[in-house]
């Protein structure tokens, strides 16, 4: 079983180019099923039928959170449920199309209805407090403001900010060129503080953060060497509390900003979901929740009547 669970994901790596994350997740949730069949004595996927999957998929809604100490049983959400479905049946898609399997139980299974979270974005001040300049111009320091500057000027995420190469920049020209989900390539403008941070950064701090082994991206750790997404996004949990944001950011809070402040100011959803690279304007029209709530709250602010 465990075989053709690999050959899924090199498939999906190879053939569809989905990220390096999309792969962690799905070896991790058809890893899960193959332990709960194991221990069921089902040893090939072509045992596996749909009452299988049923009683599978009702365990792990009714199984607690691991590593989680709470004075109530915590149940897995929803939306984890709803990835669990998810890639059984983009492995089973995949077995049957290939013909490995005759069979695709996976096809008759419904998805949980998925709530949507609105993003949670920064204020305009903050975003002023989070991107003044760090006086003290280390090496770090210019890495730093360049990233911030880049994210939020962008809307990058924060795998194409860490993988994001030399020969993607034309300063020159304003944009870059970013390599997104399933490899597809966009351009985006990059804005004039943007601009100054990189040129700066690239200029006098970069040149000392290279090491003989340090390949092309742009952002590098003291080390000369490329950031983890963990680091990237501590270092930019540390910078905000420095500037004294006491929001919890999360590695996409600073993308939200960046759509949600272009929407208020009058963007097109449209060239806004080119510019985040999102592939269907549904995923887009999160924000339009968003930029509502705004409304809301200038009109009861300053509304006479509100």
């Amino acid at each position: 079983m465990r075989d053709l669970v690999e050959d899924f994901l090199q498939y999906s790596r190879h053939e569809k180019g989905q990220s390096e994350k999309t792969q962690t997740t799905y070896a991790c949730l058809l890893e899960r099923f193959v332990n709960w069949a194991e221990g069921r004595k089902i040893g090939t996927w072509g045992q596996v039928n749909l009452r299988h999957l049923q009683d599978f998929l009702l365990g792990e809604q009714q199984r607690p959170l691991e590593n989680r100490i709470t004075s109530v049983q915590a149940r897995l959400s929803s939306e984890s449920v709803y990835l669990q479905i998810s890639a059984l049946r983009a492995f089973y898609r995949y077995c049957e199309q290939e013909g490995k399997l005759q069979d695709n139980p996976a096809e008759l299974i419904s998805l949980p209805k998925r709530w949507k979270r609105l993003p949670k974005a920064l204020s305009m001040g903050e975003i002023d407090a989070l991107l003044a300049p760090d006086v003290s111009g280390t090496p770090q320091a210019l890495c730093d403001q360049a990233l911030l500057e880049t994210a939020y000027a962008s809307g990058l995420r924060l795998s194409e900010l860490r993988t994001l190469r030399l020969e993607q920049l034309n300063l020159d020209g304003g944009f870059m060129t970013v390599i997104g989900k399933g490899n597809k390539e966009r351009v985006v403008p990059v804005g004039r503080h943007a601009i100054q941070a990189l040129e700066h950064y690239l200029k006098e701090g970069r040149p000392k953060l290279v090491r003989p082994k340090s390949p092309a991206a742009v952002f590098l750790t003291r080390r000369g060497t490329p950031f983890a997404s963990v680091t990237l996004w501590l270092r930019m949990k540390q910078r905000a509390k420095r500037s004294g944001i006491r929001k919890n950011i999360t590695p996409h809070m600073l993308r939200h900003s960046f759509a949600t402040h272009l929407l208020e100011h009058g963007a097109d959803l449209r060239v806004i979901q080119e510019l985040l690279g999102h592939s269907s304007i549904s995923t887009t029209e999160v924000y339009t929740h968003v930029a509502g709530q705004r409304l809301k709250q200038v009109h009861k602010k300053f509304h006479p009547r509100a």
